[in-house]
């Protein structure tokens, strides 16, 4: 194919903002070329345990193929597919099993992102298409100012993305557009209304990246054994009830826990992995067992230079309200002080801001 500086491959997912990406970016003169990846299969992967109804019986990631082709046909713009099942496994889900099995709660969007998404689909298309830019569906805006690049966030703050994008870096930004980032879903979809797409009032996507929506704890169990245990009280290390293994729970739940008997609501503070024991707490102990005001990022990626102003704006997850906070840098790794914050997890991501601009983020090693 023809080196063009006006060429962008689109990654089309079958679902409506990546949809009104191709019509956004054909109407601004690209030449538009959308790729479809798979990077899961159902059967392959042996997941077979739940699923939130059967449509695991058809085959979803040609369905969405199928929405993506009808898309691109009435745009008239060429659409490919191609698959990263096997980097899909061992880059993110080899890690989500390990961080489970490790008592810690990942997430695995944001390795999706890092090295799917932006890595993976970036090579295929330098080496398929000769061509360096790509465009995703992201709420997410990349801004180049003085020979850097800057993600900041979406125009829609309750879509907004930036939180998944923390650990791409200079060069993944380099090559990426996003062209919905300065618009509201709601005029997305109106956009896709207007276009006629046949998608335009699709239900987003739900779950983990590219595996979708399940029960998670009987989804789990495909890979791990039921591994029975004690729910112990925490306050008075007295026996409550019984548990199929500490793997299927995470920090703070307060639901699934097999206790219904009981009057008290209680919660997921603590875990022993080699006792399989589960701890939890009353709701009038909640603060004290799940309260926290530091705590230890490791692994953290600064997408610019680390800013001289160590005050920041921390979300601990997707959606989150930012809460207010300062770091430091010691030994490699990023210390957090905050406000008192409920249920920072070990093994989710702490991501900083200041005003729009999206700093970086880091995994959670510990809190207290």
């Amino acid at each position: 194919m023809k080196n063009s500086s006006k060429r962008i491959i689109l990654g089309m997912s079958g679902g409506v903002d990546s949809s009104v990406c191709a019509y956004l970016l054909k109407k601004q003169g690209y030449e538009v070329i959308g790729l479809f990846m798979q990077n899961w299969d159902t059967y392959l992967n042996n997941d077979i345990k739940g699923h939130v109804n059967d449509d695991y019986k058809q085959c979803n990631a040609q369905r969405d193929f199928n929405d993506a082709k009808l898309v691109a046909d009435k745009l008239n713009i060429k659409i490919y597919r191609t698959e990263f099942i096997d980097e899909y496994w061992n880059k993110v889900f080899k890690y989500l099993l390990k961080e489970y099995q490790s008592g810690r709660t990942p997430n695995p969007d944001i390795l999706c992102n890092k090295y799917i998404k932006f890595d993976e689909f970036i090579k295929y298309v330098k080496k398929h298409f000769n061509c360096d830019q790509i465009a995703m569906g992201h709420y997410a805006n990349a801004k180049k100012i003085n020979n850097q690049y800057f993600l900041t966030k979406a125009k829609d703050q309750d879509k907004d993305q930036t939180y998944f994008l923390c650990w791409l870096t200079q060069k993944q930004l380099q090559h990426t557009i996003f062209p919905i980032g300065h618009l509201p879903k709601n005029k997305v979809r109106e956009i896709a209304h207007k276009q006629n797409l046949i998608n335009w009032n699709k239900k987003d996507s739900t779950g983990i990246c590219f595996i979708g929506e399940r029960k998670f704890k009987d989804f789990l169990n495909n890979y791990f054994p039921i591994k029975q245990g004690d729910v112990v009280d925490i306050v008075n290390k007295q026996i409550i009830g019984k548990h199929d293994g500490v793997t299927f729970f995470t920090y703070g739940q307060n639901k699934g826990l097999g206790l219904g008997g009981s009057k008290e609501k209680y919660f997921v503070c603590s875990k022993d992995i080699k006792k399989n024991i589960l701890y939890v707490c009353d709701q009038k102990h909640k603060d004290k067992f799940l309260n926290s005001t530091n705590a230890e990022i490791i692994n953290f990626n600064w997408i610019n230079s680390v800013p001289k102003n160590h005050n920041v704006n921390i979300r601990f997850r997707h959606r989150q309200k930012l809460i207010k906070g300062k770091f430091i840098i010691k030994n490699n790794k990023v210390l957090i002080t905050y406000k008192k914050t409920l249920s920072v997890t070990p093994g989710q991501f702490a991501v900083f801001y200041q005003n729009s601009k999206c700093l970086g983020g880091g995994i959670i090693n510990k809190q207290w």
